[in-house]
């Protein structure tokens, strides 16, 4: 995270904001299962599969479409190359646009489907050699890492403000989270139009201030 450059730490934490969105709404309407936190949903699989078979089914196939959106939205990476984060994003805006039209339709188990989907691929925004570099919907790393962070600037060592990045993405997913949980009480999963709207802004934003800058260097080193 403190690799990257401000612009890009703040994008990052709107796209974990929008995953905090997108997961409470998800959480709300499957009744206490995940479309982005699949540690959530692989404690639900554990113990699905001690006590009833039947219930290890959904948070199975929402693993699934999760791992299914990562190898989408690393494909697309890999195509895209140092256009990776305007074209990942898109891509989620295209998922969860679609999710929002499902709804509408009445398509409901299709668009809870485009909504993991999106999740999943979201986490491929941030990659550098092959790795992921920034986890979008999941904050248990971000939290060792600012408990870290945190220790290390009372030692008096690195960088005395690091932390506060880390702190940044966890608010932003417990406000996106707040922000996701409100709407839904309001209009239910309506309100998908306004993550699909949101990851759209996040996409420009992307492709104006990082892939211009990540194009720059890929062309000064040939």
């Amino acid at each position: 995270m403190i690799s990257y450059r401000r612009r890009e730490r703040v994008i990052a934490a709107g796209l974990t904001a929008l995953s905090g969105y997108v997961d409470a709404m998800g959480f709300i309407a499957l009744g206490g299962y995940f479309v982005s936190f699949m540690s959530g949903n692989s404690t639900r699989l554990g113990v699905g599969l001690e006590s009833a078979w039947s219930k290890a089914a959904l948070p199975a196939a929402l693993i699934g479409l999760f791992v299914a959106g990562v190898m989408l939205g690393t494909l697309i990476g890999q195509r895209a190359r140092h256009r990776r984060p305007s074209a990942v994003v898109a891509v989620v805006a295209l998922l969860l646009g679609i999710a929002a039209i499902c709804h509408d339709v009445g398509l409901g188990t299709l668009a809870i489907m485009c909504m993991a989907l999106a999740m999943g691929a979201e986490n491929t925004v941030f990659e550098r050699n092959g790795e992921v570099t920034i986890g979008l919907t999941y904050m248990t790393g971000t939290l060792v890492k600012l408990g870290q962070r945190i220790t290390a600037a009372l030692l008096g060592q690195g960088d005395r403000l690091a932390w506060a990045w880390y702190l940044m993405l966890w608010l932003g997913l417990v406000m996106g989270t707040l922000i996701g949980t409100r709407v839904y009480t309001l209009i239910g999963l309506d309100g998908l139009w306004f993550a699909a709207l949101a990851a759209a802004a996040l996409g420009l934003a992307a492709h104006r201030y990082i892939n211009a800058d990540e194009g720059v260097g890929a062309s000064a080193q040939r």
